[in-house]
C-alpha cells in the first residue's frame, strides 16, 4: 500500500497518473496547499521541502518527495514505463529531467506572472517566451511519435500534467503545436490517466 500526499496541481497529477497507470494499491491524503497543510510539522517529516507530492510506500518503508523521483521510484518498483533497453531508459530519463528542469518551472512561472494584478512585463514576457520555446522542442520530438520516448512512459506522465494547461495560458503559440495537442488528447484518452485526473478535489 502506498499513501500519496497530493493536491490538484500538475505535480500532483503526475503521481496520481503513475499510480493509476501502474495499477498500484494506494490511498490519497489530500494536502490542501491553500490552507497551508503542506507546512504542518507532521507533513514536513515526509516532505522536508514543504511541497506536494510525496509518498510513503508501506511495503518498503520508503518515503519520497519530488515528483520526478517518485515517478522513477514507482517505475522501478513495478518495472513499468521506464524503458527496457539502456538507450530507452536513458531517453525516458532525459525527457523526465527536461520536464522537471524546464517545462514545469517555466510554465509555473509564466502562469504566476500572467495572473498578477501588478504586472511585471519583463518576467511575464521571459517566461511566456521560454514556455513557447519548450513547446517547440516538444513539438519536434513528437514528430512521427505517439509518445515522447517512443513508447508510453513516465516522461509522458510528467510532461502532460503541465502541457495540458496550454489552453489556459493565453498563448496561441502553444495550442498551435499540433503534435503536442494531439499527444495531450492521446494521453487524456487513456482510461487510467482520465481516472487520475478526475480524482482531484479542487
Amino acid at each position: 500500500m502506498i499513501t500519496a500526499y497530493l493536491w490538484g496541481t500538475p505535480n500532483g497529477y503526475k503521481v496520481a497518473i503513475a499510480l493509476e497507470e501502474m495499477g498500484l494499491d494506494y490511498e490519497i491524503d489530500w494536502v490542501n496547499i491553500g490552507t497551508g497543510k503542506q507546512h504542518a510539522p507532521e507533513y514536513l517529516k515526509i516532505s522536508p521541502n514543504g511541497k506536494i507530492p510525496a509518498i510513503v510506500d508501506h511495503d518498503t518503508g520508503i518515503s519520497l518527495m519530488e515528483s520526478g523521483a517518485i515517478l522513477q521510484y514507482l517505475s522501478e518498483k513495478t518495472g513499468k514505463f521506464g524503458g527496457d533497453a539502456p538507450q530507452d531508459r536513458w531517453t525516458v530519463t532525459q525527457w523526465l529531467h527536461w520536464q522537471m528542469g524546464g517545462l514545469g518551472p517555466m510554465m509555473g512561472q509564466s502562469n504566476h506572472f500572467r495572473g498578477l494584478n501588478e504586472k511585471v512585463p519583463y518576467a511575464e514576457t521571459r517566461y511566456k517566451n521560454e514556455t513557447a520555446r519548450l513547446f517547440g522542442v516538444l513539438e519536434k520530438q513528437l514528430e512521427g511519435r505517439d509518445y515522447i520516448a517512443g513508447d508510453y512512459s513516465i516522461a509522458d506522465m510528467a510532461a502532460v500534467a503541465w502541457a495540458g494547461m496550454a489552453p489556459m495560458m493565453e498563448d496561441e503559440r502553444l495550442t498551435a503545436c499540433s503534435n503536442v495537442m494531439a499527444w495531450i488528447d492521446r494521453n487524456v484518452a487513456r482510461p487510467a490517466t482520465a481516472h487520475a485526473i478526475a480524482l482531484s478535489p479542487n
